[in-house]
C-alpha cells in the first residue's frame, strides 16, 4: 500500500488501495496488534458535533497504543482568532504526531496540506465534501456482506446536498465498479450527482437494490425557512424506507445509514436493529478502519514498521 502523510480525500484511494485498507482493517477486526517505534501521539480537532467518528477515531489510536491529548475548540487559541494552520504548528511543536479534523469548512485541509506538516492529518469531514473514513468503512461492510462490488446496486437516499457521505461514497463505488442510483427530494439532486447516477423515485428502487443507503437530514445546514416547514411524517412516506417499503426489498438486501438515525423520518424505527440492518456493524468496521487509515500514516512517519502490517 502507497502511504500517505495525510488523508484527506477519497479521490486519494485507488482500487488496489481501497481494497488493502479494508484487508488491514480486517486484520485489526481478528486481533492484529502492532508495537510502535516510540510512543506517539494524536490530536482529534473537532468543530462539529460528532459521537461516532470522534469515538472511533478515538478507539483507534488507543487501540494502536498511541496517547491521545485533548482539544476542545469552546476553550482553544482558535476562538481568540487564531487561524487553524498556526493550531496546527503549536501542537506540532510540542510533539502530535497526528491530527484528526472535523470541520464545518468545505476544503478546510487544502491549506493545511500545503503547509507540508510534519505532522499527519486525516480528514475525520469537512462540511458538505468529503468523509474518507465513513466511506472506507461502508465499503468495508459492503464488501464484507457481498464479498465483491461489481455489478451491484446500491441507492443513497436522503439529503443529497448537504452530505459528504454521500459524495464520498458515490465516487468509491462508482470506481470500484458498482451501480448508484440517488433518491430523496429532487431538489437536492445535482450535476454533481448526475455524473455517478441516474435519480428514481424510492418506490422504483427498494425492489431491486442491494443497498439501501439512507442518510440524515442535515437541519443544522437548512436554511431557517426549510428548516422551519420540514414535516417530518411527510418526509417519512415519500421519501423514507417505510417498513412497507422494507417488505418490498429483495431477500439479501442490507439496509445502511452513516447515523446519527432520525428514527421514522429517512428509517422506520423497526428497521434500524432488522435483521437486513448493517448500521451498528457500520460502527464497528469503523474503529477497524480507521486503525488501518491511522497505521498507513504511521508507516510514513516511521513510527511503525511496514513488515508488522504484513502479518
Amino acid at each position: 500500500m502507497q502511504t500517505s502523510n495525510d488523508l484527506v480525500s477519497v479521490d486519494q484511494f485507488n482500487n488496489e488501495e481501497v481494497m488493502a485498507f479494508i484487508k488491514l482493517a480486517q486484520k485489526f477486526k481478528a486481533g492484529k496488534t502492532i508495537q510502535l517505534e516510540r510512543p506517539s501521539y494524536a490530536m482529534n480537532l473537532f468543530f462539529e458535533n460528532s459521537t461516532r467518528t470522534h469515538t472511533s477515531f478515538e478507539m483507534a489510536e488507543r487501540r494502536l497504543g498511541m496517547q491521545v491529548i485533548p482539544f476542545d475548540p469552546k476553550t482553544s487559541s482558535v476562538t481568540k482568532g487564531e487561524s487553524l494552520l498556526d493550531t496546527l504548528k503549536t501542537v506540532q511543536a510540542i510533539g502530535v504526531d497526528l491530527a484528526v479534523i472535523r470541520h464545518p469548512h468545505d476544503r478546510y485541509y487544502e491549506p493545511l496540506v500545503e503547509a507540508n506538516l510534519s505532522m499527519s492529518l486525516i480528514n475525520a469531514g469537512d462540511g458538505s465534501g468529503q468523509h474518507p473514513s465513513q466511506s472506507l468503512l461502508d465499503m468495508m461492510t459492503i464488501y464484507e456482506e457481498f464479498g465483491h462490488f461489481d455489478g451491484l446496486k446500491i441507492a443513497i437516499i436522503g439529503d443529497l446536498a448537504h452530505s459528504r457521505v454521500a459524495r464520498s461514497n458515490m465516487e468509491l463505488l462508482t470506481q470500484l465498479g458498482a451501480t448508484v442510483y440517488f433518491s430523496g427530494p429532487k431538489v437536492w439532486y445535482n450535476a454533481d450527482f448526475a455524473a455517478y447516477g441516474d435519480y428514481l423515485p424510492i418506490d422504483e428502487l427498494v425492489g431491486s437494490m442491494d443497498v439501501m443507503m439512507l442518510l440524515r437530514v442535515q437541519h443544522e445546514r437548512l436554511d431557517e425557512s426549510s428548516d422551519e416547514t420540514f414535516d417530518a411524517e411527510a418526509y417519512h412516506q415519500q421519501y423514507g424506507l417505510t417498513m412497507a417499503r422494507g417488505a418490498q426489498m429483495k431477500p439479501n438486501a442490507i439496509i445502511m445509514h452513516p447515523a446519527p438515525v432520525n428514527r421514522g423520518v429517512e428509517l422506520a424505527s423497526d428497521l434500524v436493529e432488522a435483521p437486513q440492518s448493517r448500521i451498528f456493524q457500520q460502527m464497528t468496521n469503523g474503529v477497524f478502519i480507521r486503525m488501518a487509515m491511522i497505521s498507513n500514516v504511521l508507516v510514513h512517519q516511521g513510527l511503525l514498521q511496514p513488515t508488522q502490517l504484513e502479518d
